[in-house]
């Protein structure tokens, strides 16, 4: 049976005298101790061999392993299984091998310091990330508690909410929680001026102004919100075919033809860590992808150069393919073959050429085929009168 050799210990800024009796006898007895210059102020052990976080970062998981058949412990802020490094290193090293010893999270403290509910409180982090992913969780009467990347992060923050109509949102800073040198600074969005230490956790209770931008995860904004040519998936098709992408967190989706990104981007805002890839053969639209993705909440857009199937190669797996533009006969089997089980798959076409490749497709492979026809009115002179867009063919289908 395999025994644990690797303690990951969660320590706070009362060091040594926060952990458990159990849990400090682990630290004081290491060989050696792997972890932040914080972390090693934090704690105590005077022989144990000291080792920082190599760099670069990708070079942990090597030295971590080096240490094996040694009394080794790795010390992180917090909880180590929440927004923390010891997710990564459970991903490498098998879980049997490992013994995780957590304290209290940043989140935990700040809800307790804001006498909120942990459970209704939107818990993220961009320490590390790009800051605006936190856009898509920007909604009227939301709590948010961020983990931030340093001092600047919130001032970015306050801009992103008073940009979008949520300017009067009370945010606090806390620090050093649970230390002698706890602080706490208090303010709104609009007019944030604090300046704070690098390593701080955000507390923002967003409010919305009467004219603020309404941003619901769920698929369908509006179309105004894009930066386009014209050519994107409009509102009510693109609410429809991401959800027939069915978004899930983590998934993989393959953008074919992507334009401007706006199936892209909804998708990635639609559930927790959805990641995709934008493939878009045109040098104009891929930067109105990127500057979508920044403006909308989705920084991890990854945007390609090139057009299927001969990009395909060598990208991930994905879990879905939504097909905008370029179907061709050559561009579906290259797909379908990457498709990973229970994959959906979504191809919209306008045209009668592309038409009759849906058609061929679904009398070869199955699924279903939908009309979508979209109507909305609009000024006729004095009066008002219905303007359609152009008819959808859409074909869907689950590789089973």
């Amino acid at each position: 049976m395999t025994q644990p050799w690797l303690h990951i210990v969660g320590i706070g800024e009362d060091g040594m005298d926060g952990l458990t009796p159990a849990t400090r006898a682990v630290v004081e007895a290491a060989e050696v101790i792997l972890g932040g210059d914080r972390h090693h102020t934090l704690s105590a052990n005077p022989t144990a061999e000291r080792i920082a976080w190599p760099s670069p970062f990708d070079a942990m998981i090597d030295t971590i392993r080096s240490l094996k058949g040694r009394r080794a412990v790795v010390l992180v802020t917090g909880d180590p299984l929440w927004f923390s490094v010891g997710a990564r290193i459970g991903k490498a090293i098998p879980p049997a091998e490992i013994t995780y010893h957590p304290q209290l999270s940043a989140f935990q403290l700040a809800a307790a310091r804001m006498g909120w509910s942990l459970a209704d409180v939107e818990t993220l982090t961009v320490h590390g990330r790009p800051v605006e992913q936190m856009i898509a969780f920007i909604q009227p009467d939301q709590r948010l508690l961020i983990l931030t990347t340093g001092a600047e992060t919130p001032a970015q923050i306050a801009k992103f909410l008073t940009d979008r109509g949520f300017g009067q949102s009370p945010m606090t800073v806390l620090a050093a929680m649970g230390g002698k040198e706890e602080q706490r600074f208090d303010g709104t969005a609009a007019t944030w001026s604090h300046i704070v230490p690098p390593f701080n956790t955000l507390a923002v209770d967003c409010i919305a102004a009467p004219d603020a931008a309404l941003l619901p995860r769920v698929p369908g904004l509006p179309d105004d919100l894009f930066q386009s040519d014209g050519t994107m998936t409009k509102q009510e098709v693109r609410a429809v075919t991401v959800a027939k992408l069915m978004p899930m967190r983590g998934a993989l989706l393959w953008d074919i033809g992507t334009g401007c990104g706006s199936v892209a981007i909804e998708w990635i805002r639609a559930a927790r860590y959805a990641r995709a890839i934008g493939i878009e053969p045109r040098a104009d639209r891929r930067a109105m992808a990127a500057a979508n993705a920044l403006a909308l909440g989705a920084p991890g857009l990854r945007i390609i150069d090139g057009e299927a199937p001969a990009v395909l190669e060598g990208l991930d797996k994905p879990d879905a393919i939504f097909i905008g533009g370029g179907l061709t006969s050559d561009v579906f089997p290259a797909a379908w073959a990457a498709l990973r089980p229970l994959g959906r798959l979504v191809a919209n076409a306008v045209t009668l050429e592309s038409e009759a490749e849906l058609f061929a497709l679904h009398a070869t492979h199955g699924g279903q085929l939908t009309k979508l026809s979209v109507q909305r009115a609009e000024p006729v002179g004095r009066l008002t009168g219905w303007k359609p867009h152009m008819t959808v063919t859409q074909w869907s289908l689950i590789k089973r």
